[in-house]
């Protein structure tokens, strides 16, 4: 929904999320079954009967059946509706809507409404509300009870229990929404999440001595006696990442027991939540029950994008990130539950979107390998703190927008490309797998990076998104894994900013390496343990012999907008972010230099050979990440892997045996060189901004 927390959904760390977890092992086993191959991907809108005239319901059904939507998101915010007093359940209106959905051959995904308990839960169990330092929350907001609160669960539980026995086993109801956003809460201070984050504590420690050398504790004298000790506000970094993993924990329960209620009472129904990138961070893979992951992506708050009318667009790499990060985390299910048709009402500003970007967002959804895509929503709401947020139709509940038609004409055409769905076709080009690359992830990593920028000019999220572009612009199909995932299917490894790394992963990637692997660290990289203490050793020393390196002597970072510069590849690079330098180890090879200041001459960039693979450290951050992408392009090379060098803002992907490629620059792309002899079924050679190209046959 377009919210006030919507912001973080634009930010392109969106995908920071997964701690260390094992993407996707025991949580999709079998999704895939609850699709069909030859369908590519569902359409589908959200839709409040609750909010209109019952007289309306039938015909708005039916106008969502003749747009092409093959199915309505229903009871998301609906709890009072469904159990007006405690205990007493109405389903005659949701029963009626249902019918209707089915009378006009629409399926459908219920919601458990979870996110606004009604108001007389909360009057008569306020102790349920959330309680953080400098926030008071109570009825009339959204997501106020506290995941803590066992009251909440237990009445939460009951109503859930309810509608499943209701709907679970409707064949017209294809799967189930867990609460809306969910979201971690590190800052909840209630006396129940206390306790609980002090149990949490002693079962991950067993004794207070253990916990309080993890948090250094000696620190300013912050030692405890006992767990009942412990609170929440502190400045202690290592407690801080406690916390999340405790905020984290807390909400998956929250979704968990959920998805068990449904699943013991329902059949053939799948499970799933609408994950916010950074907001919901935490608790992103921590989910047991869940049979796969989905995402929230509005993409224009009125800024980001390319060119003057970039604003309009949003940022080329927004929803392709999303994709290649949910999608490892289900062994490829994912859907997207929440895109945008046209203006929202929570940005800085609100512009219209440009023509055609509607549909460009739909196909970059889809180009990712998406099971589903729900728009949010059906009608603009006349009243409310959503108005002037459109809808695929009008406040009259008549008119079409513009988005609207955007996504009618993309349901159309996904139809067309249904038809030429052939099961045995190459899915990807070999020379596209070819360069297939991972992105090693943590979130553990950009909790810690926030907590200890060092620089004002540091971001965590800019310089994540560096490394991303670059891999995109070489036509590389990407994915984001954790430290625990298979990382043998990829030929190269990117591990950027992975401040906090244990022995243990550290033997993984020379295992990766030696074996033929192309393993690629950037700065600030094996400084700290898991707890987020430094080693005691010199800086990054826990690397050196992974990475070629003598010794880290220093690292600098410069003030302002100052550059210096960097000497490699018979180029010259300027950086001022942060920078590492090095004294390289016999045999290892040093493909850039500083230019300046009392550092000048020593090694920058490092590279070796190991085993049959071979690993290198960028040791600076530069502008415009131009000395990265020379330092891929050449990893690429030694491989002897070609790549391409797309314009920014162009995105290349392929899926069930299509290529697709999307603009979202403010220039005309000529796609005759990637297309080749390739068989056109939508659009052109040449792409306008907004434009979309799908062709069927693979020659690059």
């Amino acid at each position: 929904m377009a919210k006030v927390l919507k912001f973080a959904v634009l930010s392109f760390c969106a995908a920071f999320i997964a701690s260390k977890i094992t993407f996707g092992a025991e949580n999709s086993t079998g999704a895939q079954k609850f699709f069909k191959d030859e369908d590519l991907t569902l359409t589908g809108v959200y839709y409040y009967p609750e909010h209109w005239e019952e007289s309306q319901w039938d015909r708005d059904l039916r106008n969502i059946k003749s747009l092409g939507f093959e199915f309505v998101h229903m009871a998301e915010f609906a709890w009072y509706f469904l159990e007006p007093e405690e205990g007493k359940y109405d389903f005659k209106w949701l029963d009626k809507a249902v019918a209707l959905a089915k009378k006009n051959d629409l399926k459908i995904v219920l919601c458990t409404s979870t996110a606004t308990p009604p108001a007389w839960l909360v009057r008569k169990y306020p102790e349920v509300l959330r309680k953080e330092f400098n926030a008071r929350y109570d009825h009339g907001a959204r997501q106020h009870c506290s995941n803590s609160s066992q009251k909440y669960k237990e009445i939460s539980l009951k109503m859930i229990n309810a509608l499943v026995e209701r709907y679970g086993n409707d064949t017209a109801v294809i799967g189930w929404q867990i609460d809306n956003e969910p979201f971690a809460r590190p800052n909840e201070i209630s006396e129940e999440a206390r306790k609980r984050f002090q149990d949490f504590l002693e079962k991950k420690y067993g004794y207070i001595s253990k916990l309080n050398d993890a948090w250094g504790a000696r620190f300013w004298g912050q030692m405890y006696n006992d767990f009942s000790q412990i609170g929440f506000y502190s400045h202690n970094p290592h407690q801080y990442l406690d916390m999340m993993r405790f905020a984290g924990t807390e909400t998956a329960e929250f979704l968990d027991i959920q998805a068990e209620a449904i699943k013991s009472k329902s059949k053939n129904q799948w499970v799933t939540t609408n994950f916010v990138p950074t907001i919901s961070a935490p608790a992103i893979g921590r989910c047991k029950n869940l049979d796969f992951t989905s995402y929230t992506r509005y993409m224009i708050p009125g800024y980001e994008g390319l060119g003057e009318k970039g604003f309009r667009l949003g940022s080329a790499f927004s929803i392709s990130y999303a994709n290649d990060f949910f999608r490892p985390l289900s062994n490829g299910v994912y859907g997207v539950m929440e895109l945008q048709p046209g203006q929202v009402n929570w940005g800085y500003i609100n512009p219209i979107p440009m023509p055609g970007a509607v549909r460009l967002w739909l196909w970059s959804v889809w180009s990712g390998g998406s099971k589903f895509i729900c728009t949010y929503r059906y009608r603009e709401p006349i009243y409310g703190s959503e108005q002037y947020h459109y809808g695929v139709v009008g406040p009259d509940g008549i008119t079409t927008t513009r988005g609207g038609s955007e996504f009618s004409k993309f349901i159309s055409e996904n139809a067309q490309l249904r038809k030429r769905y052939n099961p045995s076709a190459q899915k990807v080009p070999q020379s596209y797998a070819s360069r297939r690359a991972a992105l090693l992830y943590s979130a553990e990593n950009e909790w810690e990076l926030s907590k200890s920028k060092q620089s004002n000019r540091w971001n965590t999220e800019q310089h994540w998104r560096g490394y991303y572009e670059i891999l995109k612009s070489f036509g590389a199909p990407v994915d984001i894994v954790s430290g625990e995932a298979d990382l043998s299917k990829y030929r190269f490894v990117i591990a950027p900013a992975y401040i906090m790394m244990d022995e243990t992963l550290v033997k993984k990637l020379r295992a990766y390496a030696e074996n033929g692997g192309n393993l690629i660290f950037s700065i600030r990289s094996g400084y700290m343990d898991n707890n987020g203490r430094l080693y005691e050793k010199p800086f990054g020393g826990l690397l050196y012999d992974l990475t070629g390196a003598k010794r880290l002597e220093e690292f600098d970072m410069l003030p302002g907008q100052k550059y210096n510069r960097i000497n490699a590849f018979g180029k010259t690079f300027e950086w001022g972010v942060w920078a590492e330098i090095f004294t390289p180890s016999e045999n290892t090879e040093v493909w850039g230099r500083y230019a300046d200041d009392f550092y000048a001459g020593k090694a920058a960039v490092l590279h070796r050979k190991l085993g049959k693979g071979s690993v290198t450290y960028v040791g600076a951050q530069s502008k415009h990440f131009a000395l990265e992408r020379e330092v891929l392009k050449k990893v690429y090379s030694i491989a002897g892997v070609n790549v391409l060098d797309l314009p920014q803002g162009v995105v290349l992907e392929y899926r069930d045996g299509f290529g697709i490629l999307l603009n979202y620059s403010d220039k005309t792309f000529d796609a005759s060189s990637i297309i080749g002899n390739g068989n056109i079924i939508i659009g052109s050679n040449k792409l306008s901004t907004a434009d979309v190209t799908i062709w069927d046959s693979f020659d690059n």
